[in-house]
């Protein structure tokens, strides 16, 4: 019986990871460089990818193929939405020259912050996605435990 640190919910880990599309091309990875070490519940991985984690041994190396809906979810159409110009211009950088394709960050009208690619721009207002930009999309998460504590 294997006396390795085990994953919690609390745990301090340092660890290689890579988050892929389904068909293995990098979003983002560590493999080829220093590991990351982060505290669990800090908000440094998204939920889905942390609860992957718990119960895992140190020394572990798994890969997880997640669905749309277990990653950042299926794109929702009521997120696509219009903002008018003069909200945009008050809540984001004055006169901006935003382009289309572009994630902009702006401030919502009651506080709190938006985030949205610009998919057009209009006489009065600019077309907006705010579903998360991996939204819809298969994943893999690849992880390799190099320390639990």
């Amino acid at each position: 019986m294997s006396n390795a640190p085990v994953v919690n919910e609390s745990s301090y880990l340092t660890l290689h990871y890579r988050l892929a599309t389904a068909d293995g091309t990098d979003l983002i990875t560590t493999f080829s460089g220093t590991p990351a070490t982060l505290l669990l519940g800090q908000g440094q991985l998204a939920p889905f990818l942390e609860s992957r984690l718990i119960g895992l041994p140190e020394g572990a190396h798994q890969t997880f193929q997640l669905s749309a809906l277990d990653a950042f979810g299926e794109r929702n159409p009521e997120l696509i939405q219009a903002v008018s110009k003069a909200t945009l211009q008050e809540n984001s950088v004055p006169d901006a020259d935003y382009k289309v394709g572009e994630l902009i960050e702006f401030n919502a009208p009651k506080g709190g912050r938006f985030a949205g690619v610009l998919l057009e721009m209009r006489e009065s207002s600019a077309l907006f996605d705010f579903n998360h930009p991996l939204a819809g999309q298969a994943l893999q998460f690849e992880v390799k435990l190099i320390s639990v504590l």
